[in-house]
């Protein structure tokens, strides 16, 4: 497994980014880190990648410690691979031939075989002979995926994986992708600020904020039950209400309540409308089904 063991890190001795954080990750397993943004989600994949010395602490993978740039003339390990938000692709030869970059020229069958099925896990077949600097920036990240899942690493880093990607292809992209990683069991680390990252995918979430780790648990806890405003805004629209955090979609208008708002602004969602409200004291997000009138009174309550 990865351990990752009370680690310190700051760029220069007024910042420190990272302080005191420790976690571990089963192999196979999928962790999803989030935080906002200068959180350190970058940095710390970068730590655990052996990009910079550590200031304290220690990352080990399974028996092999994880160090920076004072010991290995050569940033990362074999069985680890990072794909950054910078893709660092060859541009000027093609997109199988960037796949298959790392892989032996010995078995040349295999190697086109393994091409093509990661070729067709990313959905860049019709583009396998075409030279990367034609691709768009989405399919660029996805050409880096598919590089970086060529030689079938024990451990992947993945930094805002698809970010670049639009979403007539993000949706369908993630799935393959993370269910290719489960079934050849790749303990998968993903920094993000997509709930759709994480949601159905990530087996826990760690949260960063102000250098440390405030929560590390399963996505499904830790949105039933937010223990911070930063981690319900990961989720979706949220109030807080009487000193709890209640998310829009818990909110009901009721013909009489102690909650009483008037309408200000509506949001199309597609099957709802995001209402904002206004009462004495906040204003309040909720769903409905219709477009409520801008100045309508209504009354909340708290679904249960």
């Amino acid at each position: 497994m990865l351990q990752v063991k009370q680690l310190r890190f700051g760029y220069d001795k007024s910042s420190l980014i990272l302080d005191d954080i420790s976690f571990d990750v089963a192999q196979g397993e999928h962790v999803s880190i989030i935080g906002e943004s200068g959180s350190g989600k970058t940095t710390l994949l970068k730590l655990l990648h052996g990009e910079f010395d550590l200031n304290k602490g220690d990352i080990y993978w399974k028996d092999n410690a994880i160090l920076g740039p004072k010991f290995n003339l050569v940033v990362g390990y074999d069985f680890m691979k990072y794909v950054a938000q910078e893709f660092d692709l060859m541009p000027f030869i093609s997109v199988a031939e960037n796949v298959g970059k790392y892989l032996s020229n010995f078995y040349k069958k295999e190697k086109k075989e393994r091409v093509a099925e990661l070729l067709e896990v990313v959905e860049l077949t019709e583009f396998a002979d075409t030279k990367v600097s034609r691709l768009s920036g989405g399919q660029k990240q996805r050409v880096a995926l598919a590089r970086a899942m060529a030689k079938q690493p024990e451990i992947m880093l993945l930094d805002e994986p698809f970010s670049h990607i639009d979403n007539a292809q993000k949706q369908g992209l993630r799935r393959r992708v993370f269910k290719y990683l489960k079934a050849h069991n790749i303990t998968c680390i993903v920094a993000t600020h997509d709930r759709e990252d994480v949601l159905g995918f990530s087996d826990r979430m760690v949260v960063l904020s102000n250098s440390k780790i405030i929560t590390n648990d399963t996505p499904e806890h830790l949105y039933k039950h937010p223990k911070s405003t930063l981690i319900a805004a990961f989720f979706g629209e949220f109030n807080v209400i009487n000193d709890k955090i209640v998310y829009a979609h818990q909110l009901r208008v009721v013909e009489k309540s102690n909650l009483k708002a008037t309408v200000i602004e509506r949001y199309f969602k597609g099957h709802y409308y995001l209402i904002a409200a206004s009462n004495a004291t906040q204003t309040l997000f909720f769903h409905h089904p219709s477009a409520l009138p801008q100045g309508e009174s209504i009354f909340l309550e708290i679904s249960k």
